[in-house]
């Protein structure tokens, strides 16, 4: 199983995006002060640097020329050697040392000396500590020489009043990054204020929008649900307003459609039975019982009608029952021989059972008019239930496995009655299917025959 680092939800995914945006700003933050830091620390460095090495031009300048040995001695030390020269150890200043050179100016006293320097890297390299250097300061000096990283030299040259130059060479460490629990203790409040933020937020936001899909997904099953209340920002309740107008307006759309079909159907009946009563006075003859046959089918038909209309209604409460108990009962109520369905686990849905009931029937009489006898089996699946109706008939061709579902379409195109219906059994079943949120479908088994797949949604828990 892969790792998903990422957040799926809404939440985890701003407070994800939040955390990185903190990071990175105050990783950003932390690169920036330590680079001022490194270079107030390299200043403050050179600055003294330069003023010991100014002073000690002075002393020299001084001091008569036998001292001179004894002077530079004295003011080297294992990161700084002062020497003398006829020539300048620095030929030419560098970018960043002006202020190294105005500091020794200063103290030199004249603004026309000249005063050489330059800094730049140097590779790490062990000092030597001098001899008789005090053993017990010796180790101290040799762990910190190897702890350095990369070393700064720091480079002076000054002419001095007799003509030769004063070289001084000084070596300091690049400052490290150095981060301590005051400094962690501003990202921890920051990183605390900003969860709490992006949690608040996304509350806000994803609360409503957990309420819409769950609107949607009960206006999908065809369940009655009440209008979504406005909440959230104003974006979240926009979206939420526009789906309840559509909600009220497919309401509205399917019921006058559903009541149209279903009083058209009605008033049929008062005709047919005009026409019925008719026939009953003329005499018994091949077109009487002609016309009596197709009085008949027209009546079927209404009726197919009236059952298809009320089953679009979706007037019936939800209700909770288990699966395999319905299909058990179906299964009974078909006959012996007639169906068989295969014992299965319980599998508790929220369906409207009358409905379904219907829906299941027609599957399972089809089944049964083509096939002989229907095998019916239950799987439960992730998040669905899985219904299996499969029969051992002729099957279908395949260009008709969903023209099938159309009203009015029939298995067989003899229109007669004892080998089919109106042709509205299979309209009724994908209707009430869908309107619980699933789906059918039809498919010609391997071995011979059809089947008649129903996938109905299950509540999560």
């Amino acid at each position: 199983m892969t790792l998903r680092l990422y957040p799926r939800s809404l939440g985890g995914q701003l407070l994800a995006m939040l955390l990185l945006a903190l990071l990175v700003t105050q990783g950003l933050g932390y690169v920036l002060f330590a680079d001022e830091r490194s270079r107030a620390l390299r200043s403050a460095l050179g600055l003294e640097a330069a003023g010991r090495a100014a002073n000690v031009a002075l002393l020299l300048d001084d001091a008569p020329q036998d001292l001179h040995g004894s002077i530079l001695r004295s003011a080297s030390s294992p990161l700084v050697s002062f020497t003398l020269g006829p020539e300048p150890m620095v030929v030419e200043d560098g970018a960043d040392t002006m202020a190294f050179i105005a500091r020794m100016r200063e103290i030199l006293g004249a603004s026309m000396r000249d005063v050489r320097a330059n800094v730049h890297a140097r590779a790490p390299m062990p000092v030597m500590a001098p001899p008789g250097f005090p053993a017990a300061m010796r180790a101290m000096h040799e762990g910190m020489m190897a702890e350095q990283a990369e070393s700064l030299e720091l480079a002076l040259s000054v002419r001095l009043a007799q003509g030769n130059w004063l070289n001084v060479r000084t070596l300091f460490d690049q400052p490290a990054l150095q981060v301590s629990p005051g400094a962690l203790l501003p990202l921890a409040l920051m990183a605390a204020a900003v969860a709490l933020v992006a949690l608040v937020t996304a509350r806000r936001v994803v609360g409503p929008m957990r309420a819409l899909a769950a609107g949607a997904d009960r206006l999908g099953r065809g369940l009655d649900a009440d209008p979504l209340p406005l909440t959230g920002p104003t974006e979240v309740r926009e979206t939420t307003l526009a789906f309840n107008r559509m909600q009220d307006r497919l309401t509205r759309f399917v019921t006058e459609r559903t009541h149209l079909l279903a009083a058209i159907s009605h008033d049929l009946r008062s005709p047919l039975t005009a026409m019925r009563l008719r026939l009953e006075l003329l005499d018994e003859g091949e077109d009487t019982d002609r016309l009596r046959a197709l009085v008949d089918e027209m009546q079927e038909m209404v009726e197919a009608t009236l059952a298809f209309a009320r089953g679009a209604a979706q007037t019936e409460p939800a209700a909770t029952v288990d699966l395999a108990v319905v299909l058990a009962d179906l299964a009974a109520d078909a006959g012996a021989g007639k169906a068989e369905f295969a014992p299965a686990a319980p599998v508790i849905a929220t369906v409207r059972p009358n409905a379904l009931n219907r829906a299941l029937r027609n599957l399972i009489d089809n089944a049964i008019r083509y096939g002989d006898a229907a095998q019916i089996s239950l799987v439960r699946e992730p998040g669905a239930a899985r219904i299996t109706i499969a029969d051992s008939g002729p099957g279908l061709p395949e260009d008709q496995l969903q023209a099938v579902f159309e009203p009015f379409v029939r298995f067989e195109t003899s229109r007669s009655r004892d080998t089919g219906g109106a042709g509205l059994g299979l309209a009724i079943a994908r209707t009430i299917v869908q309107a619980h949120g699933g789906e059918v479908t039809l498919q010609n088994r391997p071995d011979g025959g059809l089947q008649a797949v129903v996938r109905l949604p299950l509540a999560a828990g």
